[in-house]
């Protein structure tokens, strides 16, 4: 069920599996992450310079499939934490900006690729938010982290305990994600997102994802984080694009980044 192509330095990773609402079983995670493993291998050969996850169909992914799944043998620690988790993180490192379309439901699982994800561009019609009330199981793939930090602890139980779907204009409004766009434009926005992430400066991208991710799980303070913006920017100038962007704006032209070090 998991597709990829590449074109102009970007990587397309997508969920076909729309009969299901691109939900995703054990297998399905295993594709997800082999794709990812390939993308990651192409571009540390400078060949893909950004990433965009989507899914075909009504949604872009309602969570974990568990049309198959007896809960009295479910291996709940194994498909999250054994095969979900290092699935993120590998997400969460690929080097190179990643972009992903949110439509439709974006539900556990699902909400967990976003979560993973760079820059998120929604769908105003897309549902998020944590609709297991009615499952007996609770939010899992780093819900909790994302909605306490952006909505804070009250709005999070709220949408826990009512099961109720924010839209993806709330969803942006809220903080959670990056811009929302009408649901028949957001796949080309993300798109052309991507493109011109492709042919930009891709080291200092990289050096800036690596500073947002030590900002949000060590909580650095101002001056540390300072202090390694300053060190990024040091190492900075020993590359290409470094030298390509100054030549470019002292001689009054557009620069042409290839995105190596």
């Amino acid at each position: 069920m998991i597709e990829m192509s590449t074109a102009d330095g970007v990587a397309e990773i997508v969920l076909n599996a729309p009969e299901k609402l691109n939900a995703l079983d054990a297998a399905a995670i295993g594709e997800l992450n082999a794709a990812y493993a390939e993308a990651e291998r192409m571009s540390q050969a400078g060949d893909v310079r950004a990433l965009v996850l989507r899914g075909e169909g009504r949604a872009f992914c309602a969570g974990r499939d568990i049309s198959g799944v007896d809960p009295r043998e479910d291996d709940v620690l194994g498909y999250l934490g054994g095969l979900v988790q290092p699935l993120l993180e590998r997400m969460a490192a690929f080097p190179a900006p990643t972009f992903a379309v949110a439509h439709g439901a974006c539900l556990g699982v699902g909400l967990g690729l976003l979560i993973a994800t760079d820059i998120v561009y929604v769908a105003d019609t897309a549902k998020i938010g944590s609709p297991f009330a009615n499952l007996g199981a609770t939010l899992d793939s780093g819900g909790h982290a994302l909605f306490v930090e952006r909505l804070g602890a009250h709005k999070t139980m709220d949408l826990i305990v009512t099961g109720r779907l924010m839209s993806g204009s709330e969803a942006v409004a809220s903080g959670l994600f990056s811009q929302v766009f009408p649901a028949d434009e957001v796949t080309d926005a993300t798109r052309r997102a991507a493109g011109a992430a492709a042919s930009g400066a891709t080291q200092a991208f990289v050096a800036s994802k690596a500073l947002v991710a030590a900002l949000r799980d060590q909580r650095l303070g101002l001056w540390q984080s300072m202090d390694e913006e300053n060190r990024a920017q040091a190492a900075l100038c020993d590359t290409a694009d470094y030298r390509e962007g100054f030549a470019a704006f002292q001689e009054k032209r557009t620069p042409e980044f290839t995105g190596r070090g």
